[in-house]
C-alpha cells in the first residue's frame, strides 16, 4: 500500500511518499502559490461595497444611517486559496491515475484543510485515511514524519 502524505497551506503545498513498513517519507514534489503572500488591496483594485442598515427613524436627522463595508467572506484571497486548493487536488488526481499512491494523508491548518476537503473529488475522498489539523509546512520533513498518524501506516 503507496501513502500519499500531504502537508500544505494557502501558500505553499509538499507531496511525500511512503511506503510500509519502513514509511520513510520520500519527497515527491511541491506546489507553490506566491500570489496567496499578497495583500487583499493587492488582489483587487476596487474596495468592497457599503450597505446601509435601515432608513433613520421617525425624528432625527435625516441621513444618519449606519452604513459598513461588505465581502470579507467573498474575499480575494479566500478565492486565491480556494484556487490553490484546486490545483492541489488536480496534482493528486494526476499522481493517482498513475498509480502512484493508493491513500492519502492530509495534513494542513484547519481553515485550509476545510477547503481542501471541499475541492476533494469522491473518488480522491475516498482514498484519506487519516487528517492532522495542523500547519506544519514550514516544519522539517522530520517532525512531518511524527505527525503521521500511525493507523495510516499500516
Amino acid at each position: 500500500m503507496r501513502l500519499r502524505i500531504v502537508v500544505a497551506d494557502q501558500a505553499e503545498a509538499r507531496f511525500y511518499d511512503a511506503e510500509p513498513p519502513d514509511a520513510a517519507l520520500h519527497a515527491s514534489g511541491r506546489l507553490r502559490d506566491p500570489i496567496a503572500r499578497l495583500h487583499e488591496r493587492d488582489l483587487v483594485s476596487d474596495r468592497p461595497g457599503r450597505v446601509f442598515d435601515h432608513a433613520a427613524p421617525p425624528g432625527t436627522r435625516r441621513g444618519a444611517v449606519a452604513h459598513h463595508g461588505t465581502g470579507g467572506e467573498r474575499s480575494a484571497r479566500n478565492e486565491e486559496a480556494l484556487a490553490f486548493a484546486r490545483r492541489i487536488a488536480l496534482q493528486l488526481e494526476r499522481a493517482q491515475r498513475q498509480g502512484r499512491f493508493d491513500r492519502i494523508v492530509v495534513m494542513s491548518n484547519p481553515r485550509f484543510l476545510g477547503m481542501l476537503r471541499q475541492v476533494l473529488s469522491p473518488r480522491l475522498g475516498r482514498c484519506v485515511v487519516a487528517e492532522v489539523a495542523k500547519d506544519l509546512v514550514h516544519q522539517s520533513d522530520q517532525v512531518v514524519s511524527a505527525h503521521v498518524p500511525s493507523e495510516a501506516l499500516r
